[in-house]
C-alpha cells in the first residue's frame, strides 16, 4: 500500500471522526484514500480501480461516516432503512469491512450502529437485529435480498451505497442480484454511490453507468497488479518433493504467519495433516466449510493461536489478515488472477511479504498465462539442498466403510449371505489400498534429495 504525505488530519473531518481514524492506526493517506476522498466527501460519486490491500475499505468507511455525522437523517422514513449500506461479494470480505468500521467507531465513540447480514449463520438473530435498526448495513447479496424480500428493512431512504470488489461480483454470478439490489434504493441522484474494483473492465462500468450518478474515475496503479513490497520467488519441485522442501523453509526461514494455498480440497488435508504431523500446527479453510467453523478457524489464525493455514482459492478473496509474513504457493493457480488475488494477502498496509511457489510437473503449465498477465517472469530461485528433509507422513484417516443391511438368499450355512458381504469387504479394500499406493506414490519423499529440476 503506498502512502501519499497527506494526513487524514489535513482534511476536514469531524473530530470524533478524526479521532477514531488516529486510533485505528491511520496517520498518512494512502494512495487510493488521497486520489479518491476529496471527490467522495464532496458528495460525489466515484467508481475507483484499486487493487486489493491498497486500503480502499478506510476510503469509502470514511466517506460514509463522514456524511452520516454531518447530515441529519431523513424524515418520514417508514420501516427500517439503513442510511448506509456496503454490498461484498463474500462473508468474509463482509466480516472483515464490518470490522474495520466497528474499530474507528469505538475509536470515535461515533453514534452509529452498524450490522452484518450474510449466509451460513445466525440467520434469526441477524433478521432480529436489522428489525431494530441500522445506520451501515454491511452484506452478501443473497442475504440481503433474502431480507428485503421479506421486508425487514428497505432501501427507499438509503443515502449511500458502495459495491465493493464489482469485478468479483460478476465473475461470481452477482451481478443480477446488484441490480436487483440496485433497483430498490432510492435514485441514483438522491444517493450517493461508490464501487470499488480491481478492474474497471467494460462490463463493471456498464454497470456503474447504469445506476450511479456520472461517477468519477480513480484509477490507483491500474498497471501494476502485484504489490511492490510482495517479494516473489519461484522453485522448480518436483511434485514428489514439494512437501520436503516446504517444511525446510518452515524450519529454517524466519516467518511470522503463513498462508498456503493449494488447488484442490484433497491436496488441502493432505498438507494440513503433515504440516500438523511435523510440529507445525495448521488449519484449514476450504469451501465446503461451514460458515460458523470458517469464522472459527479465520480468528484463530489471526490471533496466532495457529501460524498455518492451508486453504483453497476460496479464501483468496475477501480475507484480510495482519501480519502474514509468507504466501506460499504450494500448487501454482490454474488462473492467473487467483495468483495476484493470492500472493495479495501479503505485504499489506505498507508492510512487506514474500510469496513462494513451488512449480510442478501437474501444474506448471499455467506458469506463461500468469507471467503473462502480471507482465513480468517471477524470479526462480535457487533450490537450497538443506531445506530437503526428512517428515512424518500423518497416520492415514480411516474410511467409513457402509454397513450391508439384510441377506438375501441365505442357505443353511449362510454362504450367500457371507459371499456377498466378502465381496463387499473386498471391494472397499481394493480401494482402500489403491488410494493408499497412489498416495506412497505421490507423497512426500522421506529422504533427502536434491532438487535442481
Amino acid at each position: 500500500m503506498k502512502l501519499s504525505d497527506v494526513k487524514f488530519s489535513d482534511l476536514e473531518l469531524p473530530e470524533q471522526l478524526l479521532k477514531g481514524v488516529t486510533a485505528s492506526g491511520f496517520e498518512y493517506l494512502a494512495e487510493v484514500q488521497a486520489l479518491s476522498l476529496p471527490t467522495s466527501l464532496s458528495g460525489k460519486d466515484v467508481a475507483v480501480q484499486a487493487q486489493t490491500g491498497s486500503g480502499k475499505t478506510a476510503a469509502f468507511l470514511i466517506t460514509i461516516f463522514e456524511k452520516l455525522l454531518r447530515t441529519e437523517p431523513p424524515k418520514g422514513v417508514r420501516g427500517v432503512c439503513p442510511r448506509a449500506i456496503v454490498i461484498t461479494p463474500t462473508r468474509e470480505l463482509a466480516v472483515q469491512v464490518a470490522k474495520d468500521a466497528e474499530e474507528i467507531v469505538k475509536g470515535g465513540d461515533l453514534p452509529i450502529r452498524i450490522l452484518l447480514a450474510y449466509g451460513g449463520v445466525d440467520y434469526q438473530k441477524q433478521r432480529e437485529e436489522i428489525s431494530q435498526g441500522v445506520d451501515l448495513l454491511v452484506g452478501t447479496p443473497g442475504r440481503l435480498i433474502d431480507y428485503l424480500k421479506q421486508r425487514v428493512y428497505n432501501l427507499r431512504h438509503v443515502e449511500m451505497a458502495v459495491i465493493d470488489e464489482a469485478d468479483r461480483m460478476f465473475d461470481m454470478g452477482f451481478v443480477s442480484d446488484i441490480r436487483f439490489l440496485l433497483r430498490r434504493m432510492s435514485p441514483y441522484n438522491e444517493r450517493q454511490s461508490m464501487l470499488f474494483s480491481a478492474t474497471l473492465s467494460e462490463r463493471v462500468m456498464e454497470l456503474s453507468y447504469e445506476y450511479m450518478n456520472i461517477p468519477e474515475l480513480v484509477e490507483v496503479t491500474p498497471d501494476n497488479l502485484v504489490a511492490d513490497k510482495v517479494e516473489q520467488t519461484l522453485y522448480h519441485l518436483g511434485s514428489d518433493e514439494k512437501m520436503s522442501y516446504m517444511l525446510g523453509f518452515l524450519e529454517k526461514e524466519e516467518w511470522t504467519k503463513a498462508l498456503v494455498f493449494v488447488n484442490t480440497k484433497r491436496a488441502a488435508i493432505k498438507v494440513r495433516d503433515t504440516l500438523n504431523a511435523n510440529g507445525h500446527p495448521t488449519v484449514l479453510l476450504s469451501g465446503d466449510v461451514t460458515q460458523v467453523n470458517r469464522l472459527k478457524v479465520i480468528k484463530r489464525f489471526s490471533s496466532g493461536d495457529v501460524k498455518v493455514l492451508v486453504a483453497t482459492d476460496v479464501a483468496s478473496r475477501g480475507l484480510h489478515i495482519e501480519n502474514i509474513s509468507h504466501v506460499i504457493n504450494y500448487d501454482v493457480p490454474q488462473d492467473p488472477q487467483d495468483y495476484v488475488h493470492r500472493i495479495g494477502r501479503t505485504a499489506r498496509a505498507g508492510k512487506s511479504g514474500k510469496a513462494i511457489t513451488l512449480a510442478c510437473e501437474d501444474y506448471v503449465f499455467t506458469l506463461p498465462e500468469i507471467e503473462e498477465y502480471i507482465g513480468h517472469s517471477i524470479p526462480v530461485g535457487e533450490l537450497n539442498s538443506d531445506y530437503f528433509i526428512d517428515f512424518k507422513k500423518p497416520p492415514r484417516r480411516p474410511r467409513a466403510i457402509k454397513k450391508i443391511s439384510g441377506s438375501r438368499g441365505r442357505g443353511p450355512s449362510g454362504r450367500s449371505g457371507d459371499k456377498r458381504a466378502g465381496n463387499s469387504s473386498n471391494k472397499s479394500g481394493e480401494r482402500r489400498g489403491g488410494g493408499g499406493s497412489s498416495r506412497r506414490r505421490r507423497g512426500g519423499s522421506n529422504s533427502s534429495g536434491g532438487g535442481n529440476k
